[in-house]
């Protein structure tokens, strides 16, 4: 049975790694990246704190030695459903089954300008794109009058998600323990970080105790929250607010939502308006056969507990790939299949150092403890038993000493460069 896996995220990776201790499957996976990586840690990237590498990992060693294994890097262009074929930008690839395990994308909501302009956090690229803007802005500030630095220090977060508050937190310490150390007093006291929500609490898919816990956290280290408030537009280094307050800025991140990745040649009646894909409880994708969609890619609302479909987490992704290799498998000897039913572990963030917040099924706790936990957490699934050592060691160094040395603009936009086009004009 050929089996492709269309994504190397955390439904395809666990897929691929059940799938290729099973003789009889060959597994090909699809990826427009060489490499699997952790996002929930893309934002310490961002903020310098911790290098891409410690939070990626090739395809090809980590499947190393494994024969029935093959990667094929490119981007997903069809998918013929009929003849059982997909289309890459390099080939076209035969199947017996094919699993998307795509993701998502960031969700402007349709605003182009905020597409152009705002600056994401959904890859290694956004992230090292981000630290680089970030780092350059703070260049830019310091050669310029006093009067005229407060576009670049001001920095606007939209969206009071997980991946929003952690940035906010991060950016705050690095207000705090890092900048100081590198910038004058002048860049110092005009740096001011927003943190925008159209919702009106932060952490809204965690428990209240959670969005209470960091907004008071993120307010006492100075970040200036909005709440019921929404980032309607973003034009000439202006940001524009729904309570019609505008702020200028040079950075706006983007951390307000996210739709699911299209893929041609799926029938619009098996796609969701967020862009997911239908599924039934054995992930198969709803009137098509041999097609199966995992993890944020997919809306499943055939389990009781969860009718409105799954929340786009990591552990539901890992969970359906997990069961989608067992149920492959027992499809092969015509043995009955396993529906699914998501296992809800529960939720965490962090908010700052030695600031976090743990949701589990059965209570809530926070602050250093459950900074003990979120970190202890996010090094098990961390690919590669060198990256967890290197991932830990930097932790260790940065935390210990306040002071992280990867500060490094090492692959600027050309735009950014003063000679060419410098950011204040």
């Amino acid at each position: 049975m050929k089996v492709v896996i269309l994504g190397g995220g955390f439904a395809g990776i666990h897929l691929a790694k059940a799938l290729v201790k099973q003789d009889n499957v060959e597994v090909h996976l699809v990826d427009k990246n060489n490499y699997n990586f952790f996002p929930p840690l893309l934002y310490q990237v961002s903020t310098a704190f911790i290098e891409s590498y410690n939070i990626s990992y090739p395809f090809r060693r980590m499947f190393q030695n494994k024969k029935n294994f093959i990667f094929h890097m490119g981007t997903v262009l069809n998918i013929n459903t009929q003849e059982h074929y997909i289309v890459t930008t390099h080939e076209r690839i035969d199947y017996d089954k094919v699993v998307l395990a795509m993701g998502c994308d960031t969700n402007y909501f349709g605003n182009e300008t905020l597409a152009r302009e705002a600056m994401p956090m959904k890859s290694i690229h956004d992230a090292i794109n981000l630290r680089n803007h970030l780092l350059l802005m703070l260049e830019e500030a310091s050669r310029l009058p006093e009067a005229d630095i407060q576009p670049y220090t001001q920095i606007v977060i939209a969206g009071g998600g997980p991946t929003g508050v952690e940035i906010a937190g991060m950016l705050a310490e690095m207000q705090r323990e890092i900048i100081p150390k590198d910038y004058s007093e002048k860049i110092c006291k005009h740096i001011k970080i927003y943190l925008v929500d159209m919702d009106s609490v932060l952490l809204r898919a965690m428990s209240e105790k959670a969005g209470k816990e960091a907004f008071e956290v993120l307010s006492k280290l100075g970040i200036q929250i909005k709440l019921n408030v929404a980032v309607k537009n973003y034009e000439n280094n202006k940001v524009y607010f729904s309570d019609n307050e505008v702020i200028e800025s040079h950075t706006l991140i983007w951390a307000s939502g996210v739709r699911a990745i299209d893929v041609p040649g799926i029938p619009a009646s098996s796609i969701a308006k967020n862009g997911r894909i239908y599924v039934n409880e054995y992930n198969n994708v709803l009137g098509l056969e041999d097609v199966y969609c995992l993890g944020d890619q997919c809306l499943m609302q055939g389990d009781p507990d969860y009718e409105k479909g799954h929340p786009q987490l990591a552990q539901v992704a890992i969970q359906q790939g997990n069961l989608l290799a067992q149920n492959l498998r027992h499809l092969s000897k015509n043995q009955p299949l396993e529906p699914f039913r998501y296992v809800n572990k529960g939720s965490m963030a962090i908010i700052a150092k030695y600031k976090a917040v743990v949701d589990l099924p059965k209570g809530f706790f926070k602050g250093f403890f459950a900074w003990l936990v979120w970190l202890f957490i996010h090094l098990i699934p961390i690919a590669g038993f060198r990256n967890k050592v290197k991932l830990f060691f930097s932790w260790s160094w940065s935390f210990l000493t306040n002071d992280p040395t990867l500060r490094l603009i090492i692959r600027p936009r050309k735009k950014y460069f003063p000679e060419e086009q410098p950011p204040h004009q």
